[in-house]
Formats: C-alpha cells, structure tokens, sequence
C-alpha cells in the first residue's frame, strides 16, 4: 500500500479555468500561453490560460494529442512557450534556472523511468544526492520514502528496477519524485502502463497519499475514472484548449461534447458498442 486518502468551482466551457477559494492561491499560472512547433499548421497549446492551486491535485483529461503532457513540459520548462507565460511561484519560467527549477518540481513518468544501473536506493536518493545532500540524510530519506509508498527498505532498497514487479517500479518512481520534498509534483499517466488490478490499487493507495503529503499535483491522465478518482478538480483538453473544468462532483453535469464523450465511457454494457 503506497500510504494513508487526494484534492474545487466549475468554469464555463471556454478556454480558461478560474482559480477557486476552495483551494488558496495559485502556486502554477499558465497567462494566455500558446506553444507551437515548426512545420505543425495549428499550435500544441492555443491562448490557454489556467491556475493551478496550492496543494491542490489537478487532473489534465484528455484525448492522444490534446496537449496534456505538452503542458506538464511547460512547467518545468523542458518547454518554452511561443507567446505567453507560464508562472511557478510568481516566478516565469524562464526567468528561473532551469536546473534549479526542475529539482523544484518532482515528476513522475508511465513505467517510472528508473536508471536500470542504479539500486532502489539510487534511484530514490538521485535528486537529494545532486542537491549535495548528506549521505546520512540521504539514506534516512529514501528509507521513509520507500515506507510511505509501502516498500520495506531492508527487503527492497539494495534491489534493481529489473528485479520488480511494474507496480513495484512505479512505487518507486513515485518515492524519487518526492525524493527532495519538492513543493510540486507532475505526473504523466504514471499507472497507465499496468494491469488494471495493480493500477486500482495504486489508484486507491496515491489518492490517500496525496491527501497525507499535500503536496501541489498535476497528473495526466485519459481515463475518466482514474480522474474522478483523483482529482480535486478536473480540466478537460481538446486540440491545446481548455473546453470544461470542474470538480469531480460537478464534472460530469457539464454540457459539452466532450464532457459527454468521456462520460459515455463510464457506460458501457459488456458486448455493447458504447
């Protein structure tokens, strides 16, 4: 089990999803951002403005190709944009050192994206040891990090990524994430890659995590369910644009084709086209 349970105004369909009270302040603000690539007709992100809340769990929904992970590269700044600007704690993210900004932020990748080479424990303690940390430190870190997504560090911490199980390697991908307490965290369809047993429980087991750590997330998911699940509100993307937002209880009442599409998802009859 990765832990003891995650994070709210529905904005009208259009292309910005507004701050609410519910959640504080913005920690992550994305001012009419658009991101092109060359020889592309139409712009990854178009003119999208949204907030991401402090210690709020925000999930980016989303058909293939809608821009979710292109907004995740935004933030910590694998990608700039074309015009606009993305803000992390009142600071464009340009004008931070990249480096020092991506050490800030811990992200978490499909198939955890362990170094093969690497022990448990190195792949824990990656980000703490480039911070300069003390070995000491270090080794007490990864130890409650491996506990907190529930791998006993005796058994586990001497281990190599092909030595686990796929819900065993995504727990530690989640453990490096957190590795140097970062204040946020950005997660790309982490569970999608797993069996769809492993992946409930996982599903179950970070949503009390989430809850536990407060930490700000931002998680990429197509599966409506794992947002409903998750989220403590949802943004739904359409060809680089914001069509709905809303909390998981508001979400599924909100008129629009898409909203409805995934909605339909949640429908389906065995041997029933949906």
């Amino acid at each position: 089990m990765i832990g003891p349970r995650c994070g709210r105004s529905i904005g009208p369909p259009g292309n910005e999803a507004p701050i609410t009270a519910a959640t504080g302040d913005p920690i992550i603000e994305f001012r009419e951002v658009t991101y092109s690539v060359k020889g592309r007709r139409a712009p990854l992100i178009s003119q999208l403005s949204m907030s991401v809340n402090f210690r709020e769990t925000l999930v980016l929904l989303g058909r293939s190709g809608s821009g979710k992970t292109t907004l995740l590269r935004l933030i910590n700044r694998m990608l700039v944009p074309t015009s606009g600007a993305v803000v992390v704690e009142g600071k464009s993210t340009v004008d931070w050192d990249a480096i020092r900004l991506r050490r800030h932020i811990g992200y978490v990748i499909q198939e955890a994206g362990l170094f093969p080479h690497f022990t448990v424990a190195e792949n824990v303690g990656l980000v703490p040891k480039l911070e300069k940390w003390d070995p000491a430190r270090i080794a007490q870190r990864t130890e409650e990090l491996l506990r907190i997504v529930g791998l006993d560090p005796k058994e586990f911490a001497q281990r190599r990524p092909a030595q686990l199980s796929g819900g065993q390697r995504q727990r530690v991908g989640v453990a490096r994430g957190l590795g140097a307490d970062p204040p946020i965290l950005l997660m790309d369809e982490p569970f999608g890659a797993l069996d769809p047993v492993t992946r409930s429980e996982l599903q179950r087991e970070f949503s009390e995590l989430s809850r536990r750590l407060g930490k700000t997330i931002v998680f990429v998911t197509h599966d409506l369910r794992e947002a409903l699940m998750l989220a403590s509100r949802i943004v739904l993307l359409q060809n680089g644009r914001i069509v709905a937002s809303g909390t998981p209880q508001k979400f599924l009442s909100i008129d629009h084709p898409e909203v409805r599409a995934f909605s339909a998802t949640l429908h389906t009859v065995p041997g029933v086209p949906a």
